[in-house]
């Protein structure tokens, strides 16, 4: 039962309160004063905190914002104003509030807006897994544990994507999910499974780039005994391990478009055949997609079809790369700090001023895992209680048009060659070796790429 704290200095209008909150479904809790709420707080454990702005004491609504995001970032805030404008709401979601409610308010439209934040609050909670990090007042912070989806961020551009991902896992509705490479496409589909009807169902990934062109229709439809050679035997496809559960069908633009006619045919009909059968299969699969590519631009080429395009983009949610979600680097980089220092078995407990400041003038173009990748060197690597900037990697930038800083080694002025060489083996290494992935980072066919290969003497 969610457990939620009501803050009001007006006794009149917490007793109001108190009755439009009383649900069945729902555990309430007030408090006349921030100083009372601080005291509940540090006792307690909220989902959802409603507080008002203005609270006529020493702590008003905004301070209290603050302590509850630093000590128990998985609890909602939603905040009360008679003094309500778009800058005051602004500021509230910025600094981790959920939304905001003008006083006067209706009874439906508050309990509209809390049933969100409560939804939403699953999402970032156990529901989906082991994703938030419950801080303590020493500062350290432990993740709470569940299933394994790790959802970390209460900056205002992955708020927006959680209020979606809430509204939309009910639902069966086909996803779309657009991000760079390592900003956590799968982890938004996990979590839409996790909180869907089906999340006792199977949940199937599969990265479509691994899967050989010539293979892709028998794995995903599976085939009959002598479809082709080499079919020895009846399998079943990966829809079929999916029915009644959820399939997340990563690097969506890597498959072929005779693949791609029959994903259309699915999604128009329900139904799948194996290579090789003359029978058409019904099957109850919800469909997550993911791409780092502009399927609009592989559209324009003629690689992806169209109308697949626009069966699979009902809903979509856009991940933000790390560079536009700045605010969430400290809360990622603690929460990788204190898996990895549990995994490794070592006592490191926090960051230097210089390394956290490292991390943050970095451009991680490699998103989430570029960072993940980095503090799992480092708390392996550091010699005390403390990562320091020593332990960090030493980063080459990459600036803009995806040039890099003059090196030694080329002169103080590399040639184009020697930029586009060691720019392409970066690409080459990043997603090892895979030239289909590269290709599509770099914004080249996969021909071109082979040919650039070529020329620069980096592959056979």
């Amino acid at each position: 039962m969610p457990a939620i704290l009501v803050i009001e200095d007006d006794a009149a209008l917490r007793s109001q309160l108190e009755q439009m909150l009383d649900q069945p479904d729902w555990h309430v809790a007030t408090a006349e004063s921030g100083e009372a709420a601080l005291a509940l707080l540090r006792q307690r454990r909220f989902d959802l905190v409603l507080t008002d702005l203005r609270l006529g004491a020493e702590v008003d609504g905004l301070e209290l914002l603050e302590h509850v995001k630093l000590h128990a970032p998985e609890t909602e805030v939603i905040i009360m104003t008679a003094y309500g404008s778009v800058e005051t709401g602004v500021f509230a979601i910025q600094h981790g509030a959920y939304d905001y409610v003008i006083k006067p308010f209706r009874e439906f439209e508050l309990l509209a807006v809390m049933r969100r934040a409560l939804e939403r609050g699953r999402v970032v909670g156990d529901a989906s897994g082991e994703h938030t990090l419950r801080t303590a007042g020493d500062g350290t912070a432990t993740p709470r544990r569940g299933t394994g989806v790790e959802i970390v961020g209460q900056s205002a551009p992955m708020i927006e994507v959680m209020k979606v991902v809430a509204q939309v896992a009910p639902t069966d509705s086909t996803i779309l999910v657009t991000g760079e490479s390592g900003t956590g496409k799968e982890l938004i589909a996990r979590a839409i499974h996790r909180l869907s009807h089906r999340r006792d169902r199977p949940f199937v990934a599969v990265n479509c780039a691994a899967i050989p062109e010539s293979l892709q229709e028998s794995e995903f439809f599976g085939h009959v005994k002598g479809a082709f050679t080499g079919a020895i035997q009846t399998k079943e496809g990966l829809f079929a391990e999916a029915n009644r559960g959820t399939l997340f069908l990563d690097e969506i633009g890597e498959t072929t478009l005779s693949t791609q006619v029959k994903l259309l045919r699915f999604l128009q009909s329900g139904e799948a055949r194996k290579v090789g059968d003359s029978r058409n299969a019904t099957l109850d699969v919800r469909l997550v997609a993911a791409t780092n590519r502009d399927l609009r631009q592989a559209i324009a080429s003629r690689g992806f079809r169209e109308d697949l395009y626009y069966r699979l983009n009902i809903i979509s949610i856009e991940l933000p790369p790390l560079r536009q979600r700045t605010g969430d680097l400290p809360l990622l980089a603690e929460f990788f700090r204190a898996r990895y220092a549990r995994k490794l078995g070592v006592d490191v407990r926090g960051f230097s001023p210089e390394a956290m400041a490292r991390l943050a003038a970095h451009s991680w173009p490699g998103n989430v895992r570029e960072l993940e990748n980095a503090i799992e060197r480092a708390v392996a690597l550091a010699r005390g209680p403390v990562v320091t900037s020593a332990d960090l990697p030493r980063w080459r930038e990459v600036v803009r048009a995806g040039f890099t800083e003059p090196d030694a080694e080329v002169g103080e002025f590399p040639t184009l060659a020697d930029v586009e060489r060691r720019h392409i083996q970066r690409a080459m290494d990043r997603f090892d070796g895979n030239r289909s992935r590269a290709s599509a980072a770099l914004g080249i066919s996969k021909t071109t790429l082979w040919r650039k290969l070529k020329e620069l003497n980096l592959g056979d």
